[in-house]
């Protein structure tokens, strides 16, 4: 049995005699019993372990130290102390796995920086067991919205010569002999015969779908270069990238607001436990915001007049405001304080904008869509795709882009092309917005950044 089913039974199952494994988390030893704080992980809370001298091991028992590993049997009963309503009173503890007095994780805070260096053990710790349980479920959640709303998942390539961020921001494959190699790459002799990137974004390979099943999502790594140290970039992280047939711009923020309330409000139901224990020692408030997001009417705005309420307002900014620019993180927590609540923000300067973005009638912006949500500022980017095929070739050519290179995707328009949208969300800066933890590093099981590859 797991420890998640029986406090699901909690009242039913007293009486029960129970066979659980898991771990010691916290242990109080007296002369004549002793308390386990025992969890198998599969829930947030744990179960208190009582045992007495009736144990044939009794002494062995109240020697084992915080992370042993243990097998217990016992029966369930009502809790006679605080805090839980049932316990297990142990008639057999066996010891599965031994640990030394010297194990880092014990009872009591660490900070963030110092769960970091031992990522391996940070798992166990109660912060981490909530954080990384959310992800798992807000990754189901995310699933299930696309798969009940006739959504095909879609794998696109890691492995990639053409991606539409650009080959500045991306690691490059090869099998070549680097320390061999001298001069100019011949990149014919390599194992692909060209250069080669891991993928920075599922996105062209995933319109290409879009234009045979009508609406797609992709939804797993990507990898960026950027020599960014800030608490929001790292350089692997998750995508969730849905593309869209016959959607314009106004329809791909509707499937935006729907998906992100749908997300949050599963985590919501799911993740009391975790959610509580975030909201107490991370984001006070944080229940109060999700459960706010889900009732919120998202603000929809151009960057133009987004520009205008900056520049009236009675704040000494740090960045000015432009129009011609992107706007900076008190620029985007600014906004949503106005409006009190997320916001859409569209109709992009084209100059700061992809190159496959749906050039507007103004000839200046493009068809572009950023969210912003409290506290947290952006949280996806979006656009309706150009599908015009002679303009994409003009923007592909502005932008300085390979055009023989993403012939395929440009071709797209020639050959049944439509209307359609889509937009990326990175996963980590979503669950970043479900716990409160600030840091990217600390919802990425193993965070990959500059100077920092470990494990």
């Amino acid at each position: 049995m797991d420890v998640v089913d029986l406090f699901k039974k909690r009242k039913e199952i007293i009486g029960n005699v129970v066979t659980l494994e898991g771990w010691i988390r916290n242990h109080r030893k007296q002369k004549e019993f002793g308390f386990i704080d025992f969890s198998d992980g599969t829930c947030q809370e744990h179960l208190q372990v009582v045992y007495d001298k009736s144990l044939y091991n009794f002494e062995e028992v109240s020697k084992l130290l915080v992370g042993c590993a243990l097998k217990v049997t016992g029966e369930i009963v009502k809790s006679e102390g605080g805090g839980q309503d049932i316990e297990l009173k142990a008639t057999i503890v066996e010891l599965l796995g031994d640990c030394p007095a010297e194990y880092p994780l014990q009872p009591k805070r660490h900070t963030n920086e110092f769960l970091r260096s031992i990522a391996y053990l940070r798992p166990r710790s109660n912060l981490y067991q909530a954080v990384f349980r959310v992800r798992s479920v807000a990754a189901q959640a995310i699933h299930e919205y696309f798969q009940s709303n006739n959504y095909v998942y879609v794998h696109t390539p890691l492995l990639t010569t053409a991606d539409c961020e650009g080959s500045n921001q991306m690691f490059k494959v090869t099998t070549l002999d680097i320390d061999k190699i001298k001069g100019k790459v011949d990149w014919s002799k390599d194992l692909f015969n060209k250069l080669a990137y891991i993928t920075g974004s599922g996105q062209l390979h995933g319109e290409t779908f879009a234009m045979a099943f009508k609406k797609i999502y992709t939804f797993g790594p990507t990898f960026r270069t950027e020599n960014s140290n800030t608490k929001t970039h790292a350089n692997e992280f998750w995508m969730i990238e849905p593309e869209i047939a016959f959607c314009e711009l106004n329809g791909l923020m509707d499937i935006e607001e729907e998906m992100l309330k749908y997300v949050v409000q599963y985590v919501l139901d799911r993740c009391h436990d975790e959610i509580d224990l975030c909201d107490k020692f991370v984001e006070k408030g944080l229940r109060e915001k999700l459960e706010k997001l889900v009732k919120s009417d998202f603000t929809r705005i151009t960057h133009h007049d987004v520009i205008d309420i900056l520049k009236k307002a009675d704040v000494k900014w740090e960045f000015e405001p432009s129009y011609e620019d992107d706007i900076a993180k008190e620029h985007e927590r600014y906004i949503t304080e106005y409006f009190n609540g997320p916001v859409f923000i569209t109709n992009w300067p084209k100059d700061i904008k992809a190159w496959y973005m749906k050039l507007n009638p103004d000839g200046k912006t493009v068809a572009a869509v950023d969210l912003e949500v409290p506290l947290s500022g952006e949280l996806m980017g979006g656009s309706q795709r150009e599908d015009d095929y002679d303009t994409i070739m003009e923007l592909a050519k502005k932008h300085g882009v390979d055009t023989d290179v993403v012939d395929w995707y440009i071709n797209l328009r020639k050959y049944g092309g439509c209307y359609h949208s889509g937009f990326g969300m990175g996963f980590e800066r979503l669950i970043m917005y479900l716990t409160g933890v600030e840091n990217i590093r600390d919802v990425i099981p193993y965070p990959r950044t500059p100077g920092s590859c470990e494990y």
